[in-house]
This record gives C-alpha cells, sequence and structure tokens, in this order.
C-alpha cells in the first residue's frame, strides 16, 4: 500500500507560490482519499499565477500520466467562457443587455420571441432549454442551418416568468447573436479564439481542431449510477427530483440534456464529431491554467484585453431574478444566474461576495472569479464525481486557497 501511495504521489507536479503550501496538500489528498483519477487546479491572485498543479493519470487503467499539457472537457464550465466572451463583445459596443435578441438578429421574433432581450436569454430565462429537432454533428457544423432551426423554436414558458437550465442551448444561441453583430460574422468558438485565448496565451478550445493529438486528452470517466444513487439526498448533489426528470423522456429536464442524442456524457469527450464541432455551453476542452488564467484577469479589472469598467460592473452586479422565483425548471432547485454565469448565494458560496462569477460543470469542473478577493481560480478533472456544485475534491483546494489569499489580501 505504502509503495502505491508512493507511486501515485510521484505522479503529481507544478508548482505553488509561498503562503499556498496548504493547496498542495488538499491536492495530495485528493488522490489518496478523495478517490481522484486525473486532474489540474490553477489559482491566479492579483494578476499572478500562485497554484498550478496537475497529476494522476488520462486514462481509467492508469496507464497514461496527467502531463503538464494535458487537456480535458469541462461541459458546462464551458459556459463562463462563453459569457466572458459575450462581455468582451458587449465591452465593444457590439450589443446592449437589455435589447430584444430581435433587435441584431430578426428571425429570431418568430413564435413568440420577440421581446425576449439578451439579458433574459443570458439568465436562462427564454425558456429556450429543450430544442425540438433532433441535432446531429453535421447540423451544428452548419451554422446558417442551425440558426434557422434555434430560430423556429417556441418557448417552453413564458420569458422572463421563471427560468431553467439551458444546458447545451445556450451557447448556440449566445454564438448566433455573436456572429449577427460582429463584423467578421465570427461563430463564438473563433471569436474566443481570436479575441481571447491566442492574446492571453490559454490553452482552450470551443470546438477542438481535427489535428489534436489523442495522447493530450484526460479521457472522461462516466460516475457510475450506483454512486449516484448512494449520494442522493446529500447536500448539493444531484436533486432527487431532477434525477426523476432525467427519467421521463417528455419532461423538460430529459428534453434539455438529450439534444444532441448521446449515450454517456464522456461521448463529449470521446466522440471526434462532437468534439470537433462547437458546442459553447457544454464540450470546451482545457486545462485548469488557461480557465484561471482568464477569470483572473477579469477578477484583475481586465485591462490586458481593454475590458470596460461597465461591463465589468455589469457581471458583478445583482442578478435580476424571474418573476416567477428561484426554482429552476430544469435542474430541479434554487439556481441564481446572470448574464451567463451562476452567482453566489447562500448555498453556493463560492466566492467572498455577491459580486463574484463564474459556472460549475458536470462532474465537478469549476472555473470562477472573485473580484473582491482579486482571484481566479479553476479545477477540471477526468473523474465526474455525483455533486451539482461543491465537489468536495474541488472544494477543498478552493477553500485552502481562499486560506492562503486572505492572508495576503487583494492588494493593488
Amino acid at each position: 500500500m505504502k509503495k502505491s501511495t508512493e507511486a501515485l504521489l510521484s505522479t503529481l507536479q507544478g508548482t505553488v507560490a509561498p503562503g499556498f503550501e496548504a493547496v498542495r496538500f488538499e491536492f495530495e489528498r485528493n488522490f489518496t482519499d478523495r478517490g481522484e483519477l486525473g486532474a489540474a487546479f490553477a489559482v491566479y491572485h492579483r494578476g499572478k499565477k500562485v497554484v498550478d498543479l496537475w497529476g494522476g493519470h488520462r486514462d481509467r487503467n492508469r496507464t497514461s500520466p496527467w502531463e503538464e499539457d494535458t487537456l480535458t472537457t469541462i461541459f458546462s464550465s464551458t459556459k463562463g467562457i462563453a459569457a466572458l466572451t459575450l462581455a468582451l463583445a458587449h465591452s465593444r459596443g457590439l450589443f446592449e443587455w437589455d435589447a430584444p435578441v430581435a433587435t441584431y438578429w430578426p428571425e429570431f421574433a418568430q413564435a413568440g420571441k420577440q421581446d425576449i432581450t439578451i439579458r433574459q436569454l443570458l439568465a436562462h430565462q427564454a425558456g429556450l432549454s429543450a430544442i425540438d429537432p433532433p441535432l446531429t454533428p453535421e447540423i451544428l457544423g452548419d451554422f446558417d442551418r442551425l440558426a434557422e432551426i434555434l430560430a423556429a423554436q417556441a418557448p417552453a414558458w413564458i420569458p422572463g416568468t421563471r427560468h431553467g437550465y439551458h444546458a447545451i442551448s445556450l451557447g448556440w444561441y449566445q454564438s448566433e447573436l455573436l456572429r449577427r453583430v460582429d463584423p467578421e460574422r465570427r461563430s463564438l468558438g473563433v471569436y474566443f479564439r481570436d479575441e481571447l485565448a491566442e492574446p492571453l496565451g490559454l490553452d482552450l478550445h470551443i470546438g477542438l481542431p481535427e489535428s489534436f493529438p489523442d495522447s493530450r486528452i484526460g479521457w472522461i470517466q462516466s460516475n457510475s449510477v450506483l454512486s449516484t444513487l448512494r449520494l442522493l439526498g446529500k447536500r448539493n448533489t444531484i436533486p432527487p427530483r431532477m434525477l426523476l426528470g432525467t427519467l421521463n423522456r417528455r419532461s423538460i429536464t430529459a428534453r434539455s440534456f438529450s439534444n444532441p442524442a448521446i449515450k454517456r456524457p464522456s461521448d463529449f469527450n470521446s466522440n471526434r464529431a462532437l468534439r470537433r464541432v462547437e458546442i459553447p455551453s457544454a464540450n470546451g476542452m482545457s486545462d485548469a491554467r488557461s480557465i484561471a488564467k482568464l477569470y483572473g484577469v477579469f477578477a484583475a479589472g481586465g485591462s490586458e484585453i481593454g475590458l470596460r469598467k461597465q461591463t465589468l460592473d455589469d457581471l458583478m452586479a445583482d442578478p435580476i431574478h424571474p418573476s416567477g422565483g428561484l426554482d429552476d425548471l430544469v435542474l430541479r432547485t434554487k439556481t441564481i444566474f446572470s448574464l451567463g454565469l451562476m452567482k453566489p448565494d447562500r448555498e453556493f458560496d463560492f466566492a467572498s461576495s455577491m459580486r463574484g462569477f463564474g459556472t460549475p460543470g458536470a462532474g465537478g469542473s469549476f472555473g470562477f472569479a472573485d473580484p473582491d478577493a482579486r482571484l481566479g481560480m479553476s479545477y477540471v478533472m477526468n473523474q465526474m464525481g455525483g455533486y451539482l456544485v461543491d465537489d468536495p475534491r474541488e472544494k477543498s483546494l478552493r477553500d485552502a486557497a481562499y486560506r492562503a489569499a486572505s492572508k495576503l489580501g487583494p492588494g493593488q
């Protein structure tokens, strides 16, 4: 047992700045005590990288080590990347949050959607969480054809009255909106690459290039049904009503997660066709340091990308809730969204104040910004867990990082 533990710990690599040693300890504990397979964690504080850790294995058989340049699928953590991309476009004056989507995309006004604002769409209040026509990788790769399908979709509820997690659909609506306002008609994945990833040196992709080598991928391992059932009822795990909803194919919950059709979440990672197309709500591929750096840039004011103060203030502002309350019709629990990002609340207080913003991903990944503490943080992994938020592996790292940063203060 001692030798196997030593062999496991020998795979863990990276650096921590003075004062952040406890983060490394918790990273090690994830592998020795919490069943970690392969993972990475990174923190930017005051614009500087203070934690960059990785280790474990890329594969279930534990034969391929997780390397410094390993990327893995981050599922809904991609939503945060898409939201920050839209925020940059807003900062450059390409659209206004409270304008109707149809102002920029006239065809969107079909089926009673003429008054839906961009703010409502990004807050998951548009009622467009489920897309009726089956979507294939071929359709997803044809932006004009996809736009026709999206524009024709009717809302599942009166927009603005309720909200429900647009689990997969949101990113496509964001992308088409961006195509309409960008003078170069770039999709969200391309706009992100050109305006954020390349200028900031991020190894983060929405739509993975065909030439990307499999040897750099951390292969997603889905959580077993039995493991999920064992966690039912525990705080921040998958809500029982949500699980029941997924079993009813006609429910808004099941329909929101089932298009395109996949057999298991790991298909987003292992299916080349799904990796190649842009699914800006679900198929981002990244390491932890790229996500942490991006959020760190926003947390520190965004000067590197010319972010307007007003846009950052908008991201930090209190959310505008739907008139019908906070019960999420898809996730079947209370959630809070604003401008494409999740906001902290009493149940998921991931930042030092409500001014923080970020998005968790299925299985445990997470990326967020805390402007008050001037922190950007991210955790990615390939063994999926059964928590909706606050996966113990991620939370242990986050808490340790906050304890370290609090001793230093936000600085200048």
